[in-house]
């Protein structure tokens, strides 16, 4: 099964997902481990990303919320986590928000960001970048927005080549889906 599950809507976090991504941030900064917190939901995101079977295994109602949180937790030691990191992923699987792992993830990277005085954006590109491509993408954003940036990656090949990135409210699309509709429309009222 390769669909995608996600209560995600238009890239829209969900009120849960902030406020898990909220108290995290603010249990993070007590314990002075803002950074490793960040890296552990960076990592289990990661993980989501590449494995469809674990999204669809953290959005079945039919598997009893204590044994995906045990599951959960097992995958979250054997990526490494820290103690907070493993806690976290434990808790939202307890309280049937495994499935908003990942956007309790993109929400923390945010206020992390802002709190390091950066933007964070999300690049959508129809294939995965290199790190040198990522490299000048973050260089021409930093220019353009006016302060330091952080960026989440993420690969839609529904987009044939280029890329998206939303820096909050703002989308630049230089993907060639976009350019192929856009010609499509010019064509169209020709």
């Amino acid at each position: 099964m390769t669909e995608h599950v996600s209560h995600e809507v238009d890239g829209e976090t969900s009120q849960a997902a902030e406020r898990y991504a909220q108290a995290a941030f603010e249990l993070a900064l007590e314990a002075d481990a803002l950074g490793a917190l960040e890296k552990d939901l960076a990592s289990i995101a990661q993980a989501f990303r590449v494995s469809a079977d674990l999204r669809v295994a953290a959005a079945s109602p039919l598997i009893d919320p204590a044994e995906k949180s045990r599951a959960l937790v097992a995958i979250a030691q054997r990526l490494g986590l820290s103690p907070l990191g493993v806690k976290l992923v434990g808790l939202a699987a307890q309280n049937r928000r495994a499935a908003e792992i990942p956007q309790i993830a993109r929400a923390f990277a945010k206020r992390a960001a802002r709190h390091r005085g950066a933007r964070q954006v999300e690049i959508i590109s129809a294939r995965p970048l290199s790190e040198d491509e990522k490299a000048d993408i973050l260089k021409g954003l930093q220019k353009n927005l006016g302060a330091a940036v952080t960026a989440t990656t993420r690969v839609d090949e529904s987009l044939i080549g280029g890329f998206i990135v939303r820096a909050g409210s703002r989308q630049f699309d230089a993907s060639l889906k976009a350019k192929l509709d856009g010609l499509k429309l010019a064509l169209k009222s020709a």
